[in-house]
C-alpha cells in the first residue's frame, strides 16, 4: 500500500525489503496490476543487516515494521547507513506510551497480549524509540504520537474497526469481529480444520489473532499503546 502510494504521488522509485516470500510475491502482483513495475522492486532480506550499499537511497521509511526488531537502534542504524547525507527517514512505530506503568499488572497483560498476538518480541516505549533514532545519528525534526497528541483526523479512534461490541451488522467484517461473530467464526474454523478443509493450526492462529485484537483495543482505550508514533529525521550533510 504505502509503496504504491509513494510511486503514485511522487513518481519515485521504491525499493521494498521483506523477509517473507509470500508478502514479496503479493507486492510484485500489485505492482504489475497497477503498472508500477518500472518504479518499484521488492527484495528478500534482513532489515537488521540490509543488503544495500552505503548512502544508496535518497529517503527511507518504515511503517509498522521495525517494531519487530530486537533492538531499535540497530535497525535505525541500518537505515542511517543506506541513506544519503541530507536524506530523510520516517518511521511509523508501534510503541508503549508514557502512560504505560511497568509495575501495573494489567498494563503488563495488555502489552504481552499485543506482543504475542502480533509477533513482536518486545514493545519499546516512545522514549526508547526516539533515543534510538538519535543514537543512530539522525537529526530529529519531528517526533509525535499521532494517535493521542493530535485531534484532526482522530475523531474516530484508530482501534474502532476492531471494537465491534457484542454484535455488529455493519458488514461481514464487522460481524466477524463482534463477540457473537467470533464465536461463530471460531466454531466454523474448528469444523473446517477437523474435516481437513482448513490446515492444521488454523484454530490456533485464529485464537492468536483474537488475542491481538483484544490487546490492541484495550491498550488503545487505556492509551498505554500507540501504533502511530511518528519520527521524522534527517541524516546530517557532514
Amino acid at each position: 500500500g504505502p509503496a504504491r502510494e509513494c510511486v503514485r504521488y511522487t513518481g519515485a522509485h521504491v525499493t521494498g525489503l521483506n523477509n517473507n516470500d509470500y508478502q514479496i510475491e503479493r507486492a510484485q502482483i500489485y505492482a504489475r496490476k497497477h503498472e508500477q513495475v518500472e518504479h518499484s522492486q521488492f527484495l528478500k532480506g534482513d532489515f537488521m543487516d540490509m543488503p544495500f550499499g552505503e548512502a544508496e537511497f535518497d529517503a527511507v521509511y518504515a511503517i509498522e515494521a521495525t517494531c519487530h526488531a530486537p533492538v531499535l537502534r540497530d535497525v535505525y542504524a541500518q537505515m542511517y547507513r543506506v541513506l544519503k547525507p541530507g536524506g530523510y527517514f520516517a518511521i511509523y512505530e508501534w510503541c508503549l506510551t508514557d502512560k504505560f506503568d511497568a509495575d501495573n499488572s494489567e498494563h503488563q497483560r495488555l502489552a504481552r497480549a499485543i506482543e504475542h498476538g502480533d509477533g513482536i518480541g518486545k514493545l519499546f516505549s516512545t522514549r526508547v524509540a526516539l533515543q534510538a533514532a538519535k543514537d543512530a545519528g539522525f537529526e530529529i525534526e519531528r517526533a509525535q504520537d499521532i494517535a493521542h497528541e493530535t485531534q484532526v483526523g482522530n475523531e474516530i479512534a484508530w482501534y474502532k474497526d476492531l471494537d465491534c461490541g457484542v454484535i455488529n451488522f455493519s458488514g461481514l467484517q464487522g460481524f466477524a469481529r463482534s463477540q457473537i461473530g467470533r464465536v461463530f467464526t471460531s466454531n466454523a474454523v474448528k469444523v473446517l480444520e477437523k474435516v481437513g478443509i482448513a490446515p492444521k493450526g488454523t484454530v490456533q492462529v485464529q485464537d492468536v489473532l483474537v488475542t491481538a485484537a483484544d490487546g490492541l483495543v484495550e491498550g488503545g482505550k487505556a492509551e498505554i499503546f500507540t501504533p502511530m508514533y511518528l519520527i521524522v529525521g534527517r541524516k546530517p550533510l557532514n
